[in-house]
């Protein structure tokens, strides 16, 4: 690889700000708090995912609710996320908040052909596990090591999730 050079600023900056971002993202791992690895998500389809078992993939766990219109809103970025970066290793799950009636989860998902999973958290355990999540939409980047790098409540920035995933993907 070739050293920019000051007569190449512009690469200069670039590299700095790369180098900047991957040390934020090793120092910010440091101190992020572990994920509730005894989680254990139930899908509509029936199966089974446990938390631990995704251990060496980045994540993102959505809460969200289908009468929530940010987090209705955020679907079609969701989809382009986990559609450019599942291929690569990472992995994403929906879960319903336990106030969803699971046909309307069910509908939604098939209305909007959401490709990832969705779990049912019918009585709230889920979102008592990750810090009593009460407001819509609430996500959490998971590291592949299984820390909370990043909690987003509201709509998510993917500009920073697809920064942390190309250095989790590509590291």
């Amino acid at each position: 690889m070739k050293r920019p050079t000051l007569s190449n600023p512009t690469k200069a900056i670039r590299l700095l700000a790369l180098s900047g971002i991957i040390i934020s993202v090793m120092v910010s791992q440091l101190r992020a708090p572990q994920a509730p690895l005894e989680a254990s998500f139930t899908t509509l389809q029936g199966n089974t995912l446990q938390l631990s078992a995704l251990r060496g993939k980045p994540v993102l766990i959505t809460f969200w609710a289908t009468d929530c219109p940010s987090c209705i809103k955020e679907m079609p970025a969701l989809i382009q996320l986990y559609q450019r970066y599942h291929p690569q290793g990472f992995e994403s799950i929906a879960v319903s908040m336990y106030y969803d009636i699971p046909s309307h989860v069910v509908e939604m998902s098939q209305h909007k052909q959401l490709p990832y999973p969705i779990a049912l958290d019918l009585k709230g355990n889920l979102a008592h596990i990750f810090g009593n999540v009460q407001v819509t939409p609430t996500s959490f980047l998971l590291s592949p090591a299984g820390h909370i790098v990043q909690r987003y409540t509201g709509v998510i920035n993917m500009t920073d999730v697809a920064t942390q995933l190309d250095i989790y993907l590509k590291g």
